[in-house]
């Protein structure tokens, strides 16, 4: 899904045929970054891990 519709924003329609749609591929590796980053700091495992010694 783009923000602009190929009618709205010609140029940017014709940007993103050029060269592909790298705002939603950027919107997804950051989507992906913060899911792993997430995980990174995720905790709560070593937290129940010593509640149970």
């Amino acid at each position: 899904m783009s923000f602009a519709d190929s009618s709205d924003a010609p140029i940017y329609a014709g940007l993103v045929e050029e060269h592909g749609d790298v705002m939603a591929e950027v919107r997804q590796v950051a989507e992906e970054t913060m899911r792993e980053a997430d995980q990174a700091v995720d905790f709560s495992d070593i937290r129940r891990s010593a509640a149970y010694r």
